[in-house]
């Protein structure tokens, strides 16, 4: 299968973030297939980074993100949105990749919005019931896309970690530039929903 392999995963969550917008994120299911290319990641690096949930050490909840790599990690947040993410890095590390946006490619209705990690889960069909599942089998898989230049990529602060304060300013939040997919960020002062 033309996927992924569980090496790709096998790195820092910053390297993984980058390489990953352009890739296509396919989820089979029912006999239906849903695509969408990666256009926003935010990477979360490890147990020191106080945005990320591995900050709070080994719970049952993040057990998940030390590892391995190569599988899914997904929340709800706010008690209504899944969020979508790879769990990146060495075993033991704590770290993961949120996807925050994808463009459609196949399998969505026309319309659909997939701009931010909530409206992507709910339009790829992506649960809790995919957490901890491997990210290399027919049913989820991501797949090399056309590799997105440098030139085309923005990074900046991750959105909705004021609380981790100076973490809060890193600029671990990465996006395909020239994309209409994209989640806007925030007003000053003001977190956006999922």
């Amino acid at each position: 299968m033309n996927w992924l392999p569980e090496s790709f995963y096998a790195r820092p969550a910053l390297v993984v973030a980058r390489e990953l917008l352009g890739a296509w994120l396919v989820v089979e299911e029912g006999g239906q297939c849903r695509v969408g290319r990666i256009v926003e990641t935010e990477a979360y690096v490890g147990e020191h980074d106080l945005a990320c949930h591995a900050a709070k050490g080994l719970t049952p909840r993040t057990e998940v993100m030390f590892g391995p790599a190569g599988v899914a990690y997904v929340y709800l947040i706010y008690g209504m949105h899944h969020c979508f993410n790879v769990v990146t890095d060495a075993t033991g590390v704590g770290a993961a990749v949120l996807v925050r946006a994808v463009e459609p490619v196949e399998g969505l209705p026309p319309g659909t919005r997939t701009d931010g990690p909530g409206r992507l889960c709910k339009a790829l069909g992506l649960t809790r019931a995919h957490n901890r599942r491997g990210l290399c089998t027919p049913a989820l898989h991501l797949r090399p896309g056309t590799p997105v230049p440098e030139s085309a990529v923005s990074r900046g602060p991750r959105i909705g970690v004021d609380y981790a304060g100076t973490w809060a300013a890193e600029p671990f939040r990465l996006w395909v530039r020239d994309s209409q997919h994209v989640s806007k960020g925030p007003p000053p002062g003001r977190r956006k929903p999922a």
